[in-house]
């Protein structure tokens, strides 16, 4: 267990769990395969029941996460679990926004990035160094593939994910999401957009798109 907190860039806000809870509370055995620090275990808080199982590949906020029933720190596209395990998937991936800038800046202007936030190099396979773009589409991709393989027939797959601009336009990730699950053989059931705080930093501050997307497929 780390000593030190590290803090990170990117957990879920407090609207969104309830949501959560509501889509989850009775699948018996939930997997968040990016957990972060584990905010998905703040749905014992409300209720749950059921044994909540966290994967994150970075130790130093692996070893943040609290009342989850099992922790692992492996990379999200090759699980240590059995095919058709879980009863529902709930996660968030990275937006491949400016938060995955990976670079040492040594300046002094603000960066809320997870290569900051962390203090190191990412660990090689985590998706916080990815850009929206051809390897960012092409690892989740995999991440996907692999989820799809642990989720039972009839299982839930919630997605926290939200759209971004670049250059002054909304690069369409929340549709890109919805398209590759699918095309994995998740059929969409909810689409609820939830008005959430946004960072107000960078060349785009003053654009943001105010919503993020709670995606609710089912196997």
């Amino acid at each position: 267990m780390n000593t030190k907190v590290v803090p990170h860039p990117a957990k879920f806000t407090d609207t969104l769990i309830p949501i959560f809870y509501d889509l989850l509370k009775d699948r018996p055995i939930i997997l968040d395969p990016m957990a972060g620090v584990g905010g998905i275990t703040k749905l014992y808080d409300l209720g749950y029941t059921g044994s909540i199982y966290c994967n994150e590949l970075e130790p130093e906020w692996a070893g943040q996460i609290e009342g989850a029933y099992k922790t692992t720190t492996c990379d999200a596209r090759n699980l240590p679990y059995s095919d058709n395990f879980f009863d529902a998937i709930c996660t968030s991936p990275v937006y491949g926004n400016r938060m995955s800038d990976h670079h040492n800046a040594r300046d002094n202007s603000r960066r809320i990035t997870y290569r900051h936030q962390l203090g190191r190099k990412l660990t090689e396979g985590n998706t916080g160094m990815l850009q929206w773009g051809g390897k960012y589409k092409q690892a989740h991709v995999e991440i996907w593939a692999e989820c799809y393989r642990v989720l039972c027939p009839k299982g839930l797959f919630v997605l926290n994910v939200s759209d971004h601009i670049r250059g002054g336009e909304i690069m369409p990730v929340t549709d890109w999401h919805v398209e590759a699950l699918g095309s994995l053989g998740l059929e969409l059931m909810k689409h609820i957009r939830v008005p959430t705080p946004r960072m107000r930093y960078g060349a785009n501050r003053n654009l943001r798109v105010e919503y993020e997307s709670v995606l609710v497929f089912q196997k």
